[in-house]
C-alpha cells in the first residue's frame, strides 16, 4: 500500500516547499501534478515561476479535475506530489458556474466530492510510491462574508478531513515551520 503524506498551512507558509522538500528525501523519481487551471497573466507567470524553481528531472502532469485517474496514472516507482487540493476543490465549485450556486448544487458536489475524494485516496493506496498531498487550511479566519467563499470554506474543509484521517503522517505549516500533527482519534 502507499504512504500517503498530508502537509497543511495557510497562505504563504511554506506548505509547497516543504512538501517538494519530502518528495525531494524520499529518493524516487518525483511526478508533481498540478491542479491549477492558469486562467489570467497573473498566475500563468506564477506557474512559470513555481515550475522553474522545481527540479528539471521532476515530471509535471496537469490534474486539475481527473485527480485520482491522475494519481493511478503516475509511475508506481515515483512519489507523487499533489499541490494543491484547494485549488482542485476551487475547479469543481467554479464549474457549478455563478456567484451563488444553488443549495441542491452545492449538495450534489459536496456528494460527488466524497466519493471523488475516497477514489483519490484509494488510487493513493494503491500505488508503490508515496502520494504527498498539499492543502490550504482555511477554517482559521475570519468567516468569509459571501456566500461563495463559506461554500468553498466547508467543501475544502471536509476534502482536507477526508485526507487528513487518511494520512500516514500530517503537518501543519506556519510561518516556515512543520508542525506533526498526531494521528487521527478513533474513538
Amino acid at each position: 500500500m502507499g504512504q500517503i503524506d498530508f502537509v497543511t498551512g495557510g497562505a504563504r507558509s511554506g506548505k509547497s516547499t516543504y512538501a517538494e522538500r519530502l518528495a525531494a528525501r524520499t529518493g524516487l523519481p518525483v511526478t508533481y501534478l498540478a491542479t491549477m487551471e492558469a486562467g489570467d497573466d497573473e498566475l500563468r507567470i506564477r506557474v512559470e515561476r513555481h515550475r522553474a524553481q522545481r527540479p528539471s528531472t521532476w515530471r509535471t502532469v496537469e490534474a486539475p479535475r481527473a485527480l485520482a485517474e491522475t494519481i493511478a496514472a503516475a509511475p508506481d516507482g515515483d512519489a507523487a506530489l499533489v499541490d494543491c487540493l484547494s485549488l482542485w476543490v476551487a475547479n469543481h465549485l467554479f464549474d457549478l458556474g455563478g456567484d451563488s450556486p444553488s443549495g441542491e448544487a452545492v449538495e450534489a458536489l459536496e456528494h460527488a466530492l466524497d466519493a471523488q475524494t475516497s477514489a483519490v485516496l484509494e488510487a493513493a493506496r494503491r500505488r508503490g510510491g508515496p502520494v504527498i498531498f498539499v492543502t490550504n487550511e482555511v477554517g482559521s479566519a475570519i468567516v468569509p462574508e459571501f456566500a461563495l467563499g463559506r461554500i468553498y470554506r466547508d467543501l475544502l474543509g471536509r476534502v482536507n478531513q477526508q485526507v487528513a484521517r487518511a494520512a500516514d503522517r500530517a503537518w501543519l505549516l506556519v510561518a516556515g515551520r512543520a508542525l506533526a500533527l498526531p494521528p487521527p482519534d478513533e474513538s
